[in-house]
Formats: structure tokens, C-alpha cells, sequence
């Protein structure tokens, strides 16, 4: 059996070789004007820009024109959100396990790093800008896999407060107190409040939706078969991945769910989704999808279920909402 450390090795291995594939076609086809700014200032400009990552680069672009010249930093990262003049980053710093979560104000100036071990793999900022969550594979590195292991943690930028994993939390499935060993959480999205949020957690076999309330630190399940839950800007809805047939073997369809009855609409995206939709507004929500090649784009889709995906950003991932 591999250990996590040769596990990690492998996933990290794989990252490599996507993330070559996804410079190439970059080079090859990003959009015809890729602006390298003067002063970090004029990437971090209030307005309607989004952020994503190009080829790990965190950069911005118009949310009016998204497909217009995209402004680079000189800011790397994997994985990279940004909510209220809170911008966070994930980012490797070493060959085996290490990996840091940096957050940064609206001009790119660090203001805390939180060491990590593991793969980076999802983050989101609530948003007011005050909570962060992050999730790290430490085994394995797909969720259509068995066998793997994730940590998920939240920071209260402003208190300070670091939970490093939500398996501190106490967790109730079904009404009843639960323990259990194979406990793996990942996927946060908050509420307006900054208390209370959403997340998948898998236990036993079965992907569950559970509401978590960060003050008394437990979690409660709703549903099964959700993954990587966003929370609409009403707060009346998620946007998720749904394993097709409940096997994440088969891949996921995009869904959007009605919190108030727990009834699930599937989006017109029909291709399998490995990602945390964010909504651009309370009417569509948007994706990264990875083409054959290890390319990714940051795609669109109408939130009520009819409609046509529509690609927003060609050679990008790690969207943030227009801000």
C-alpha cells in the first residue's frame, strides 16, 4: 500500500504534467491581449473585474468583457479566491506535503500565512471578506477515488481564530450524535452571518450536505449526494456537484438545490463538473472545466436549469465572483 507522503508524490506528479499541458495551449491561444501591469494596484482596482488564475498566475479581468485583456500579477498560486478586499491563495512550498494558505489585502500585501499539509484543492472567503476555508487531499488526490483523505479548516481573519480541521467539530447525521473514524469533510461555503455555513462531508459510504455553525463548532447533515455546496448571494439556494447514479466513478452534474424543501434542479452543463461552482449573480452560476488536454476554462450556465453553458473565460480557473 503507498504511503501518504508517496501518495501525495503522485498527485503532485500529475499536477505537473496538467499544469505543462495548460501553459502550452495558453501560449498557444489565451485571449490576444494579456496586460502585465505597472503597480499591483491596477489589478486590485474596485469595480467589475473577476479574478481567476492564468497558467497559476493570479490575474483580472473585466466582468463586462471577460473575454477582453486580462491583467496579470506577479502573484503565484494553485488555488485562489477572493470576497471584500480579502484575496487568499494557496500555494505549495515544497516537493512532498507542504503547502501555505497566504491571505492578502486588495493590494496584494500579506497579511497572515497559515502552514498546511497537502495537496491544495478548494477555497472560498464568505462574503463579508472575514472567513476563510481550505481543503487539502493528504491522501490520494480525486474524489471518484476511494481511500482518500482531506482536511478542511476555517480562519477568522478577524479574530485570529484557526480551526484546522472540521473534524473537531461534533457532527449529527440523521438527528443523532455520530462518531466515526472515516470522517472527511470538504467543500465550505458560508452564510451572510459568517457563523453559519455548508459543506460535504463523507462518512460511511455516503456524501452528505451538512449545515455547520462555526460559534459551537458541530455540524448537522441535510441531504446525501452534494458535493462542494455554494451558497447563492440570497442564501436560498446551493450550487453542487451531484455524483451520477451516487458514484463519483460515473462523474457529477452540476444541480442547483432549494435549501428551503431540498429540491434539486440538474443545470443544462452536461459535461462531469469536478469543481465548486461560485454564482456570478442570484441568476448564473459559473465553473471551471478541464478539457482533454489538461486546459482549463471558466464556463457559465443559467442557475434555474434550461439554458446553454456559455464559455466566460478561455485558459483559466479559480474564479471568483465579479466584485
Amino acid at each position: 500500500m503507498m504511503s501518504i507522503k508517496s501518495k501525495i508524490l503522485t498527485a503532485l506528479g500529475a499536477a505537473v504534467v496538467l499544469g505543462g499541458a495548460a501553459v502550452f495551449y495558453v501560449a498557444e491561444s489565451a485571449p490576444a491581449e494579456v496586460v502585465l501591469p505597472d503597480n499591483v494596484s491596477e489589478v486590485t482596482q474596485s469595480g467589475a473585474t473577476m479574478q481567476v488564475l492564468t497558467n497559476g498566475v493570479l490575474s483580472t479581468v473585466s466582468a463586462a468583457d471577460t473575454r477582453g485583456p486580462r491583467h496579470l500579477t506577479n502573484r503565484k498560486c494553485d488555488r485562489a479566491y477572493t470576497s471584500a478586499g480579502t484575496v487568499v491563495c494557496l500555494l505549495p512550498v515544497d516537493a512532498l506535503v507542504g503547502t501555505k494558505l497566504v491571505v492578502l489585502d486588495n493590494k496584494l500585501t500579506e497579511r497572515k500565512t497559515v502552514p498546511l499539509t497537502g495537496f491544495p484543492n478548494r477555497l472560498k472567503v464568505s462574503g463579508s471578506g472575514r472567513m476563510v476555508s481550505w481543503t487539502v487531499f493528504l491522501d490520494g488526490h480525486s474524489y471518484a477515488t476511494t481511500g482518500f483523505s482531506t482536511q478542511t479548516g476555517i480562519l477568522d481573519t478577524q479574530s485570529g481564530t484557526v480551526v484546522h480541521s472540521l473534524e473537531e467539530f461534533a457532527p449529527t447525521v440523521d438527528g443523532r450524535p455520530y462518531k466515526a473514524a472515516d470522517i472527511n469533510f470538504w467543500g465550505v461555503t458560508f452564510a451572510s452571518d459568517d457563523n453559519r455555513f455548508y459543506a460535504t462531508m463523507s462518512t460511511g459510504g455516503k456524501r452528505y450536505l451538512v449545515q455547520g455553525d462555526f460559534a459551537r463548532k458541530t455540524v448537522r447533515t441535510l441531504t446525501t449526494n452534494v458535493e462542494c455546496p455554494s451558497l447563492s448571494p440570497d442564501g436560498k439556494r446551493i450550487a453542487y456537484k451531484s455524483a451520477i447514479d451516487a458514484d463519483p466513478k460515473k462523474g457529477w452534474r452540476l444541480s442547483v438545490m432549494d435549501l428551503s424543501t431540498l429540491r434539486s434542479t440538474p443545470l443544462a452543463e452536461t459535461h462531469s463538473v469536478d469543481d465548486q461552482a461560485i454564482w456570478l449573480d442570484n441568476a448564473t452560476v459559473g465553473y471551471g472545466l478541464q478539457r482533454d488536454d489538461g486546459t482549463n476554462d471558466v464556463w457559465s450556465v443559467p442557475a434555474d436549469g434550461p439554458g446553454q453553458p456559455k464559455l466566460l473565460i478561455e485558459g483559466a480557473n479559480s474564479p471568483s465572483p465579479p466584485a
